[in-house]
Order: structure tokens, then sequence, then C-alpha cells
């Protein structure tokens, strides 16, 4: 582990030993339970404590199957108590509001017994949540369709078909099984063309090329095409480009290919992760690169870009057409909202001055396997003629 990556390590430790005793100050007072009762509560938010980091060090650190297994634990600790913790925090601000309205009415609520449920009802809650976020994110995505309104798409393309797949993770909890049910659901809409657009996996190429190998079997007339995402960079971008390629995907560095599914040229580009440049100056995200020789007469221009943010550079590029993933629409609450600070757009189809951008929630998970209002997604997008604006 590198000098930065042990300084956030010990930083994320830090904040999550606080964020603990701070959920343990505010209810377990408040359960009212028995001795016995509050031993285990301490002990379970111990062990949570503990468990979050070694389920995030356990994959590269242990070998498997008990790094997975390891792994597992810490994960789905990691999602218990982010719901804890959000809900607790949300708690406090309710508790504050009713204490200050109680104040100005000069009321008398009964406190103790409102302390009570609501700290149960944190628990519950968050108990619920996890096990309704865990069965979302373990079934396979649902297939979504789009229609994708483009000015002057030619009739021969109107109802071309895209289907697109982004942030998969494979990892410590997304296995060849869960791929393959994946490739099989794609394959059955028999799409003119496949879009990847990042984030495939979460470790090395020799830890998982067997788990990603079912990605090979996608099949597309016009082709499967793939970008990189941040992920493919933490877990090593050489080597999974080189096996991306061997399992016979077309991997897009900011370059483009061109196909010809009408009379006219269609452009599919392609760029690397808006962060790449960070871990490789030679392969800076650059949308203008991949538009180099094309075809003037081409369009529409489809961009793969994992990062929605990538779309203000690529709207004045020419693009008509950027598909995007990342996000994974929040996953789970609350994180939507903060999305939104990052990138332009959290989910679905809009439109940036003259190009139509989709963001995909992505078609796995990452970290705690738990979804909750971000449902994943295979995307099934349509080009559809429209009038001229």
């Amino acid at each position: 582990m590198s000098l930065r990556q042990s300084s956030f390590f010990l930083r994320f430790l830090t904040l999550g030993a606080l964020a603990h005793v701070y959920v343990g100050a505010r209810l377990i007072p408040d359960l009212l339970l028995a001795g016995e009762g509050t031993a285990a509560a301490i002990l379970f938010l111990m062990l949570s404590c503990v468990l979050i980091p070694m389920g995030m060090l356990a994959r590269s650190s242990v070998n498997p199957p008990w790094g997975d297994r390891i792994a597992w634990v810490g994960l789905l600790a990691m999602g218990l108590f982010s719901s804890l913790f959000v809900l607790t925090v949300l708690r406090d601000a309710l508790m504050l509001l009713l204490w200050l309205g109680n104040l100005a009415a000069g009321a008398d609520l009964p406190w103790l017994d409102l302390r009570r449920a609501s700290a149960w009802t944190v628990i519950g809650l968050s108990l619920a949540g996890t096990l309704a976020g865990f069965y979302n994110a373990r079934r396979r995505a649902r297939v979504v369709d789009v229609d994708v309104p483009i000015a002057g798409l030619p009739q021969d393309l109107d109802g071309f078909t895209i289907v697109q797949i982004s942030d998969i993770h494979v990892g410590p909890t997304i296995k060849r099984r869960y791929v393959q049910a994946i490739v099989d659901a794609v394959n059955e809409q028999l799409p003119d063309m496949i879009a990847i657009t990042g984030d495939v996996v979460d470790g090395s190429v020799e830890q998982l090329a067997a788990q990603a190998r079912p990605l090979g079997d996608l099949r597309a007339p016009f082709g499967v095409y793939l970008v990189t995402g941040n992920h493919e960079y933490y877990s090593g971008a050489g080597p999974w480009i080189a096996e991306f390629r061997r399992l016979g995907l077309r991997v897009l560095l900011n370059e483009h290919a061109v196909i010809h599914p009408s009379g006219l040229p269609v452009v599919v580009a392609g760029v690397t992760d808006f962060s790449a440049g960070a871990f490789d100056p030679q392969q800076r995200s650059n949308p203008r690169a991949a538009l180099a020789n094309a075809p003037a007469d081409a369009f529409p221009r489809i961009l793969l870009a994992h990062q929605p943010r990538s779309a203000a550079a690529a709207e004045p590029a020419g693009y008509t057409l950027q598909l995007s993933g990342h996000t994974h629409g929040g996953q789970f609450f609350p994180w939507g909202f903060f999305v939104r600070f990052q990138q332009p757009f959290t989910a679905g189809l809009h439109r940036l001055g003259q190009m139509w951008v989709y963001t995909s929630r992505g078609t796995g998970y990452w970290g705690p396997p738990k979804r909750l209002w971000a449902p994943s997604e295979i995307t099934r997008l349509r080009l559809r003629a429209a009038p001229a604006r």
C-alpha cells in the first residue's frame, strides 16, 4: 500500500470509528435495553467498525476464497451501517425540530417514548432497507427501453438499437455467474450495437479474468465497444485493456470506429475516463481527439464516455449522443443527492446544447450489495427520427 493510500485509509478508519461512536451514543441509551442487550449492541458496533475496513482490504491481502468471504461480510456491514448512520442523523434532525416546536407551543410531549420508538424505528428501517437493497442488487438488472429522438436521422437508422451496460464491477461479490446472466440478457435483445461504458472490474486481471470472461460472448452485428472507467485505472488499466481486446471487445481510447448500418457512415467514438490523465498522462481523456479524421458526413456521432461530466467537452466537439455511467444513480439513499455535486446528470436522458446524454444507473453495483431507489439496468436505446429543431 502506497503512502497516499495509507493516509487515505487511516482517515477512513478514523472517520468510521467516530461515526460508530456517534450512532452508539445516540441510539443505545434510547433503546432502553437491559444490561446484556446494551453489551450486545456495543459489541455489534465494535464488530461493524472492524469488519468494514477488513472487508475493503481482504480482497487484496487475503487469498481466495477467504478474501472474498471476508469481503462479503465487511461489505454487508458497510451497507447496514450506512443506513444506520444516515437514519440516525435524520432522527436527530427530526427530534430537534420536534423539540423546538414543542418549546414554541408550550406542549409536553412524551419524550421518553418518542426517543425509544424512534431509535427502534431507525434499527428496523436500516435492516429492512439492507435486505431490500440486497435483493435489488443481486437480481439481474432489468431491461430499460429508451427512445432517443434525433433530428435529421436517416430513415434507414430509425430504430437502430444500442444496448448499453455499465458499472458491472466484477469483484469480490460479483462473479462469473452474475456476469453471464447479464451477457445472456443483452444478447436476447438482438442489438445492432453494444456499448460498455466503463467500471467493468474491481481487481486485477490475475484475480478476475476468469470471472469477466463471459463478456467475450457478447454479440452484435455492428460491434461491441468498451471504454475505460476510473476503476479500470485503479485495477491496472493496461492489462485489462489487453484482456478486453483478447476477449474480442473493441476498446476505444480517444479514438473512433466507423460503421455503415445505412447509406451514410456512423461514428462510434470512445474516450478514456475523465480522470485517466492522473494515472497516465498519455491517456488523458480527449473527446476532440476521438473524432480525428472522422468522415465529415458521418451522422450521428455517438460517444462512449464513462463519466457524464465529459459532456462539457463533447458537446462543442459535435457529438449527437453521449452514453455514460459512473453515477449508479446514487445506488442507495441518500447518495443520489450528492452525485449532482460532481456530475451534471445522475441518471436518464438529458439534453446538453445540441447533444443528448444518457446516464445509466449501472448494471452491477459497487461496494455494498445494496440498491434502493436506484435500480440497476441494461439499457436498450433506440435511435428515432425526429423533426428538425
